[in-house]
């Protein structure tokens, strides 16, 4: 499967946005997603990850209840919807697939767990 990761932009503090990974290939519903970050100078960074089915999600602290995970199996598609963005949010998004024999498992916080990869969309939240 083939990803890519779209919707990233420059947004004030409290600010949204809302990032798209659209997927290519007829397997889409066989892989759970994760998103993760990487900001200048600093490591790769777990953000979120939602099932084959999206009825299982499992985010990072310092995002929960502001970021909110997503998919669309039918459109191949999958969201992410930052809300109460912060200056520390900047960074590069990318998103992951990772093929899993279980609807309900909710994905990994470890990037070496992900088969394929999206490149990445720039966020940038200005204070």
């Amino acid at each position: 499967v083939q990803l890519q990761a779209f919707g990233g932009g420059l947004v004030q503090a409290g600010g949204s946005l809302r990032l798209s990974c659209a997927a290519s290939g007829r397997s889409f519903h066989n892989y759970a997603m994760g998103w993760f970050r990487q900001a200048s100078g600093k490591e790769h960074e777990f953000v979120a990850a939602i099932s084959r089915n999206g009825g299982s999600t499992y985010y990072a602290d310092s995002v929960l209840g502001r970021f909110t995970v997503s998919r669309d199996n039918v459109k191949k598609t999958g969201f992410l919807q930052m809300n109460s963005l912060k200056p520390e949010d900047t960074a590069v998004y990318y998103c992951a697939a990772d093929r899993t024999q279980s609807p309900y498992y909710s994905g990994s916080y470890s990037d070496s767990e992900y088969d394929y990869w999206g490149q990445g969309t720039q966020v940038t939240v200005s204070s």
